[in-house]
């Protein structure tokens, strides 16, 4: 089939505004944050989540799916935390005498090279009880020679901390300290780090903390070095970067994985500075020797994720600590300790695992910086985005020429595909040969937009007729319907039908008094305002089918054209938002003069026959049949019964959760069975005791009337009234009277005769 297209100059102009539009939204993107992935919102936020479902999908797809015998994970696990005769080291925290010994073993027995530790050791170890002792040293206990001669014995093995930092304090071992926001720092102040100022950078965006948590001064001194643990997730929960360096107290302090680098490669990390011009110089690698790391303009670097669980190899820390691991089992090896036990909380989200160990974030950075395969997102991504985003726009615009001179809509649709998958082929292959990170999303976005736009124009072009004749049909249907049945049109049929529905009537309580207080205009402007509250009532907030207007009345069903199971439900919740929102426009008619606003309405379901019925000179989509016409009856009897709402039996049996009330038994005009009517309270769950509780007073009360016991009804309707004044209770108070003056006959059924309506 042929679409026509739209002329060159339309076609041309809105695809221009297009590529306008995101070239905007990239200029944004960079100016906030350093390429796509990094939660920056743009000017279109859905882009740059787009960005980095498609940076996920791209690790996922090139991730190495090899172990790295390089380094290894020492696993504060589940059955290390066991207890000693389960084989565990006990719960967590451990002694810090314990995590010398591990630092002792991975170092003298295994041959690690450098020993990381993910994890904060911030206060003092006091658990071995020694700070006790030694006050009882100098207390109560200073004149007993044994005691004091035992505490000098067992001091070097109950001062955990010191048993610590001497084993640190001659081995290759980097400890872990954070940093954070608004709470109160802790520990010794940090080593110098790096002041940026010496390099002269000024552009940049380095995460900055006011607070540290650090470490006891005894741990710090006797360090070989720091290594800071700050994760980095971006708005969408996921960690993709670590942040090479932070920034505390105008310094700039390293990662774990840096600091374990400079130990084995024996050389300071060294930011390598560029010069953007406007004296504007930022950071684009950090130097360890010859290894280079690049970063984005955070000064972060994205971590090359392997595939597969487990890419790096672990080790239970029990396993050491119990001395089951062969000797030099780690030789030369980076060792990082760290923990996968859930109740550790030390489990992050990334783009290849729901749940990854933190510590193995650092891990997998480790391995590709070794590897040289860290992403590289330069300054100059900016411009090639720009420049991909045009070549992309200008190549669819092109095929959506060709299509034009051809009619054929396939040439566009062929086009446009083929321009996507080479653009994503040529980002594919630059990431996985030449570790280049360029964005994506909105190459994607560029064609798919020039492909849509350029197609739904053609489609409105050739479709102009057809919407012509839509603008005819919906003369006599209302538009809504028109809309839904367009969205499937072989789901709907205008031929009439039997349907069980629900079909509502709305009347304005006294409009001849209120015709005759407001001049034509105002009158006119009085139903306008509440013919639109009305149906915006309907159609917006409860989407029934607007039937039609009678005068003053408002006529709506539920059920057809789209079929409906609520119907009920869904007519009885529109009838109470149309009482409350008849309240609001009194506010407001008021303010004006007018008289107020009082509706009566009525509700009732059944089978109706639905469909576009008429003459042939008019014809319309509507509802015909005996419970159509007791809902227009039942909206007659609101006032009799001075309530804004009844409905009919068949309605409160369709009604769930709800509690309605009981209003009568009536037998209306032309009708020899009665009917019971009910006035909707409201849904149960939403009421308040005291009004389900004057519901059933008042269904005892009907009771009881029906049973001609009409003292203790009366009775009963004088407490409710004390609760309620309700214009009901007053009816059947002076129904009663009557009743007494002239008793019901033997074959009462308790039902009203109504024969005038």
């Amino acid at each position: 089939m042929r679409a026509g297209l739209p002329r060159p100059s339309g076609r041309l102009v809105a695809g221009l505004a297009l590529v306008a539009l995101l070239l905007a939204h990239i200029w944004t993107v960079h100016e906030q944050a350093d390429g796509a992935a990094q939660g920056s919102g743009g000017l279109l936020p859905p882009l740059v989540r787009l960005e980095g479902w498609l940076y996920d999908a791209r690790v996922r797809l090139t991730a190495v799916d090899e172990v790295d015998d390089r380094l290894a994970i020492i696993d504060i696990d589940e059955a290390s935390l066991r207890e000693p005769e389960q084989g565990g080291q006990g719960r967590w925290p451990w002694g810090r005498d314990r995590l010398a010994e591990l630092i002792r073993r991975l170092v003298d027995e295994q041959g690690a090279a450098v020993v990381g530790l993910d994890i904060v050791l911030s206060g003092r170890d006091d658990s071995s009880g020694l700070p006790v002792l030694e006050a009882l040293a100098r207390q109560e206990l200073a004149d007993v020679p044994a005691y004091l001669q035992a505490l000098k014995r067992l001091r070097p093995q109950l001062a955990h901390d010191e048993r610590l930092a001497e084993i640190m304090a001659t081995r290759p071992v980097v400890l872990g300290h954070a940093f954070r926001d608004g709470a109160v720092g802790s520990g010794a102040p940090p080593p110098p780090g790096l002041n940026p100022a010496e390099f002269g950078i000024n552009d940049g965006q380095v995460l900055r903390y006011t607070q540290r948590i650090g470490l006891p001064e005894a741990l710090q001194a006797a360090a070989p070095a720091l290594g800071h643990l700050n994760p980095v997730r971006d708005e969408d929960g996921l960690t993709r970067r670590v942040p090479l360096f932070v920034e505390y107290e105008d310094r700039w302090h390293p990662a774990l994985a840096v600091v374990m680098l400079q130990q084995l490669m024996g050389a300071p990390p060294q930011p390598v500075v560029a010069d953007y011009g406007a004296g504007r110089r930022r950071v684009e690698a950090v130097e360890l020797g010859p290894l280079a790391l690049p970063v984005d303009r955070s000064v972060a670097s994205l971590v090359p994720f392997r595939a597969g669980s487990q890419r790096v190899p672990y080790i239970s820390a029990t396993q050491v600590l119990r001395g089951e691991l062969p000797a030099q089992s780690l030789q030369g090896r980076l060792v990082l300790v760290g923990t996968s036990a859930p109740a550790l909380a030390d489990l992050v989200s990334t783009p290849v695992a729901a749940s990854l160990p933190g510590v193995e974030v650092h891990a997998h950075l480790l391995a590709g910086a070794l590897d040289g395969r860290l992403l590289r997102q330069p300054p100059w991504v900016l411009a090639a985005e720009l420049l991909l985003v045009l070549t992309v726009g200008a190549l669819v615009l092109a095929a959506g020429a060709v299509a034009a001179r051809r009619h054929s809509p396939l040439w566009l649709i062929g086009g446009g595909l083929l321009v996507t998958c080479a653009a994503s082929a040529l980002n594919l292959a630059l990431l996985t040969q030449a570790q280049l990170l360029l964005p994506l999303a909105t190459c994607w976005a560029a064609a798919a937009g020039l492909l849509v736009l350029q197609l739904a124009w053609g489609w409105l072009v050739e479709s102009r007729s057809r919407r012509q004749m839509s603008g005819l049909f919906s003369a006599y249907v209302p538009p809504e319907l028109v809309q839904r049945m367009a969205e499937n049109p072989q789901a709907y049929s205008m031929a009439p039908v039997e349907r069980e529905l629900t079909v509502l009537f709305c009347d304005v309580r006294g409009f001849t008094t209120v015709s005759e207080s407001l001049s034509p205009q105002a009158l006119a402007d009085y139903i306008n305002r509440y013919l639109t509250a009305m149906s915006e009532v309907i159609r917006t907030q409860h989407q029934g089918t607007l039937d039609k207007y009678i005068g003053d009345a408002v006529m709506a069903f539920w059920g057809a054209p789209v079929a409906e199971p609520r119907h009920a439900e869904q007519a009885t919740a529109a009838a109470l938002a149309m009482q409350s929102a008849a309240h609001t426009l009194n506010a407001e008619f008021q303010a004006r003069g007018w008289p107020a606003l009082h509706i009566g309405v009525g509700v009732n379901s059944g089978p109706m026959r639905v469909g576009d019925m008429g003459s042939q000179l008019r014809r319309a989509y509507t509802v015909m049949g005996d419970a159509v016409n007791l809902g227009s009856r039942l909206e007659g009897l609101t006032k009799a019964y001075g309530v804004g709402v009844l409905i009919g039996e068949t309605t409160r049996a369709a009604l769930s959760g709800w509690v309605c009330r009981e209003v009568d038994r009536v037998r209306v005009k032309g009708k020899h069975q009665s009917v019971a009517i009910f006035e909707p309270v409201g849904p149960e769950a939403s009421l308040a005791q005291q009004v389900k509780a004057e519901v059933d007073q008042w269904h005892e009360t009907l009771a009881l009337i029906r049973q001609q016991r009409f003292t203790e009804a009366l009775s009963r309707l004088q407490q409710l009234q004390h609760q309620a004044d309700r214009p009901l209770y007053a009816l059947y108070s002076q129904r009663i009277a009557d009743w007494r003056r002239s008793p019901p006959p033997p074959d009462w059924d308790g039902a009203t005769n109504f024969e005038t309506k």
